[in-house]
């Protein structure tokens, strides 16, 4: 699934928006089969491993969003039989007013085979929640400060500790507000600015 992401030209300078491949694709991957499960790196594990360690010291870049949705298993009581069922309530997670935020997030540019075409993929950074989100959930994006920005985005800034630093405290975690969602979510095809909308649960 493509998404938009924020980079800085290291060789044009100055920040570009693209869209990318949600799932980061190293540049050392061999086949026509990327790797799966690369859509998020956990930030305690991108300094070390060998999937993530380049990115996070020299490949970094921003994913806007207006939110992230999460699940939580409840219990509805059917009022005809009285039986009780077990569902996932999708919850969307997002700033005051849904004020824009920007995910933290690794990238990769790869060639496509047989052609001198590049083409980009990104992971978003997770870290253990806080706040509101681990109401619902016990990860969530990293949602980068705006003014670690700069910083974040900065290929000379290749020092893994003064990266991580940028990070370490998840600030805007303490601003995530939610609320309940459609299970319309649940279903792939539905794709709709409806999704976003408040319901009242049961």
């Amino acid at each position: 699934m493509p998404v938009p992401m924020v980079y800085v030209d290291r060789y044009a300078g100055g920040r570009r928006l693209t869209l990318a491949r949600w799932g980061l694709v190293p540049s050392w991957a061999k086949g026509p089969q990327p790797p799966s499960h690369t859509f998020n790196a956990r930030l305690e594990d991108a300094p070390g491993k060998a999937m993530w360690r380049q990115p996070f010291r020299s490949a970094r870049c921003i994913i806007p969003a207006l939110g992230w949705y999460e699940w939580k298993e409840r219990e509805v009581v059917d009022q005809a039989t009285g039986e009780v069922r077990k569902y996932k309530q999708p919850y969307f997670m997002h700033l005051p007013g849904n004020r824009p935020l920007g995910f933290a997030g690794l990238m990769a540019w790869t060639k496509v085979a047989g052609s001198d075409e590049w083409t980009s993929s990104c992971s978003i950074l997770t870290t253990a929640a806080s706040g509101t989100a681990a109401d619902v959930h016990h990860r969530m994006p990293v949602a980068l400060a705006e003014s670690a920005h700069d910083a974040w985005l900065d290929p000379t800034l290749v020092d893994p500790e003064q990266v991580n630093a940028l990070v370490a405290e998840n600030k805007l975690a303490r601003a995530i507000e939610k609320h309940a969602v459609s299970t319309r979510v649940n279903g792939s095809r539905n794709d709709d600015s409806s999704l976003l909308d408040p319901v009242r649960l049961e």
